[in-house]
């Protein structure tokens, strides 16, 4: 049975760069009840930003917290549960650009956001990104910036079966580890995106700083694969704990 909606909105233009990853280092931030999720024997973090727009709580529009943008490290998991296998995101951080975004996600799911200045660069015709177009998000922690970035080139695809884009995407509940111990559990719904390759994909980013130093040797890597998805309309329900 569904919950009821607790988050609607619109996640657009996103830039996924994707690394392979010891399991090891994800092990121990896997919250209670899930386990790593593989995809062909390899596990994966990935640096994701995007535009939040429209955004709605509780079907309410939030003065001057509707459009902002949203960066965050993510890795994969998956829970056995009564309806089969459950396939998620677990967030080591979430990066936006006001405090009361912050604050009400740290309050209601436990999840690991900050607040920083942030800014992006879109290449866009009329509300569609331009053939070959530019996407680029950026951050600021302490003096400096951090950005990530991507350069496409084709048409956007839909996703193939079986592919890494469709295991990177296809992951509908979010995981979150709380205070005490347990877990949040929470499904997100949005239909299956259309992908852009890229011809250039890069994170400048001082990873010790903002990630930690587990994830230095990992993300000063070139990305296993990138892409960018369209994105869509999405509904994030409310938490249940298991």
């Amino acid at each position: 049975m569904k919950t009821k909606t607790f988050l609607s909105a619109e996640w657009r233009y996103l830039v996924m760069l994707n690394y392979e990853i010891d399991p090891a280092i994800l092990q121990p931030l896997a919250p209670r009840g899930t386990e790593l999720d593989f995809w062909q024997g390899r596990t994966y973090v990935s640096e994701v930003g995007f535009r939040f727009l429209n955004t709605r709580l509780l079907g309410v529009p939030i003065p001057f917290h509707q459009n902002f943008d949203e960066i965050n490290l993510r890795f994969y998991v998956r829970r056995k549960a009564s309806d089969g296998w459950r396939r998620g995101v677990v967030f080591v951080k979430e990066i936006v650009p006001r405090w009361a975004i912050a604050t009400v996600a740290r309050v209601v799911y436990n999840e690991r956001y900050v607040a920083r200045r942030m800014k992006h660069r879109l290449d866009l015709q009329g509300a569609a990104l331009a053939a070959n177009g530019g996407v680029e998000y950026a951050w600021q922690d302490g003096a400096a910036w951090h950005r990530l970035k991507a350069q496409t080139h084709g048409e956007a695809l839909p996703l193939q079966d079986g592919s890494e884009e469709e295991f990177i995407t296809e992951h509908y509940w979010g995981y979150a580890a709380q205070r005490d111990g347990g877990t949040v559990e929470y499904q997100v719904e949005h239909p299956r995106w259309r992908v852009w390759q890229v011809n250039d994909a890069q994170l400048d980013c001082d990873v010790a700083r903002v990630y930690g130093s587990q994830f230095v040797e990992c993300l000063s890597q070139k990305p296993t694969s990138a892409f960018v998805a369209d994105g869509s309309e999405i509904i994030v329900r409310k938490g249940v704990r298991i």
